[in-house]
């Protein structure tokens, strides 16, 4: 049973994230050349500066999930009406003062970035609308959350699914109607409000959580905060990390080169969004083992976890990095192809050493034990920007693009495989054997046939690139197949440390000896 509600979650998840990149991969295309570059980089540039405005969720959101996982498990009605109502007040709080800033902040755009003087209004009036849409969105994300923090990922996804194929459907209409970046916006912000508003329906049905000021708890909002302030600093490190570069860029060299950097760059979140669709539902599954004190399934989730990562993440890389020049070329023509591979490369390599890891922060979340984690990402966060900053004066977008790499690598191959090692008492090499073997032999035919058929069957058209892509993940897949079968994926061995062992059994003697 267990095993057929991962899979509704993950499958419906991939649904969704697969007609989410397939929207992206036509739309974005269809937008540029309707746009043009300079109006294209304002409307990157609008909704990355009103991205920002993700930080005052204060890191409330992974609190919901957490803990909505955490009552329903223990079957706490009462705590769970507190926590609900005192989330839902500070959310409500947040939006108003996210509509005072988007007030101000719209005067000021003019100021802040390179903007064309006829786009000045338009830039203007895109940036009201989708702030405001952002500070709606606040107290109604909550639900989004819930339905996280009950693992019914299938409804989030059903009602993704539906948000996004409306929004496709009307941005084309709009736009060969002579429509400009003020319509666009308008359908891009309202589809997702009315989809929160739809989640709302389904958790009230799921849950029928009573509504009032008498459940909103101070206790309740200290216990939240304490886990969210913590949160809430990862979270700024993550804009430092990945939301800095568009601004950055958009200060420096102006909104048309933000185009250049924004293709790559988009390649790179298609393929990090394929595995966080995955490892999302690793937070709420560790935060009931948690609950529970049950750590060898903490440790079995830290491998398998990670491994399934992993065998999603290094077919995606290789494909991108064997064909990537032909995915440009296909996607958005072939005058975007020098500037943009060597963003996508720079970004990639170190993004995946991150993704092949994604379990592990969601663990770490699950736990609680992420004031360590907050530390690491802030450092680097800061870095990424101060790097960012002075080697995008020397060496365009693509300085900007390492200043964000060198920090990722460093994180990716020191931090992160040893801190949750060192959590669960699992050895950092026999972490890494057990995780990423398997996906490396796996991915080898698929590297082999990707090099043949670049260099016999080069491609620059969008169909019989889908082919080659096609007929490469056929082999992939059947390697994964026979994993499947003979149930090596799901194999984890012995992962406790001598050490941990030995230090368990002490306890347990005592355990033993103080109830004799």
């Amino acid at each position: 049973m267990r095993k057929l509600e991962i899979l509704k979650n993950v499958g419906s998840s991939w649904v969704s994230l697969g007609i989410n990149i397939m929207i992206g991969f036509f739309l974005s295309p269809f937008i540029l050349h309707r746009l043009g570059d300079a109006a294209f980089g304002i409307w990157v540039l609008i909704f990355s500066v009103t991205g920002y405005y993700g930080i005052f969720d204060l890191g409330i959101r992974s609190s919901v999930i957490r803990y909505v996982s955490k009552f329903t498990a223990v079957e706490d009605k009462q705590g769970l009406a507190k926590f609900f109502n005192t989330s839902l007040a500070t959310y409500t709080l947040i939006g108003l003062a996210v509509t005072l800033i988007t007030l101000i902040g719209s005067y000021f755009v003019g100021s802040m970035f390179q903007i064309p003087p006829d786009f000045l209004p338009t830039a203007r009036l895109l940036f009201l609308i989708v702030g405001l849409s952002v500070a709606i969105g606040f107290p109604l994300g909550i639900f989004a959350g819930m339905l996280e923090g009950l693992q019914r990922f299938y409804l989030l996804n059903f009602t993704n699914i539906v948000s996004l194929v409306l929004r496709a459907i009307l941005t084309v209409m709009a736009l060969r109607r002579g429509y400009g970046l003020v319509t666009l916006g308008l359908i891009t912000v309202l589809l997702p409000l009315l989809s929160s508003v739809a989640r709302a329906v389904l958790v009230f049905r799921i849950l029928p959580i009573p509504i009032g000021w008498k459940y909103v708890d101070r206790s309740v909002f200290s216990e939240m905060a304490n886990y969210s302030g913590v949160t809430f600093v990862i979270q700024v490190a993550y804009k430092l990390r990945f939301k800095t570069d568009v601004v950055v860029i958009g200060k420096f060299l102006g909104s048309a080169a933000i185009t250049k950097f924004s293709i790559g760059g988009r390649l790179v979140d298609y393929a990090s969004e394929v595995v966080s669709s995955l490892a999302q539902i690793f937070l709420p599954m560790s935060s009931q083992s948690d609950a529970k004190g049950d750590l060898n399934q903490l440790r079995k989730i830290f491998v398998a976890g990670n491994r399934a990562c992993a065998l999603v993440i290094f077919p995606v890389t290789a494909i991108l990095v064997i064909l990537g020049k032909s995915v440009i070329e296909a996607w958005v023509g072939r005058k975007y192809v020098a500037d943009s591979y060597p963003v996508m490369l720079v970004l990639l390599l170190p993004t995946t050493l991150i993704l092949a890891q994604n379990a592990t922060p969601r663990i770490i979340y699950g736990m609680a034990k992420h004031r360590t984690l907050a530390w690491i990402t802030s450092i680097e966060g800061v870095a990424n920007l101060i790097l960012s900053i002075v080697l995008v004066r020397w060496m365009g977008v693509i300085g900007d693009a390492i200043g964000t790499a060198v920090p990722l690598s460093f994180t990716a191959l020191y931090f992160t495989p040893r801190y949750l090692s060192r959590l669960l008492g699992v050895r950092v090499w026999t972490f890494l054997r057990e995780a990423y073997v398997l996906p490396m032999v796996l991915c080898a035919p698929l590297v082999a046939v990707l090099l043949a058929m670049r260099q016999w069957f080069p491609v620059h058209r969008l169909i019989p690139l889908a082919i080659e892509v096609l007929l490469a993940m056929t082999v992939y897949g059947a390697g994964l197949w026979w994993a499947v079968r003979t149930r090596r994926v799901y194999e984890v061995g012995d992962l406790a440390s001598s050490e941990l062992l030995a230090a368990e059994t002490t306890e347990m003697a005592e355990s033993l000896t103080e109830q004799v």
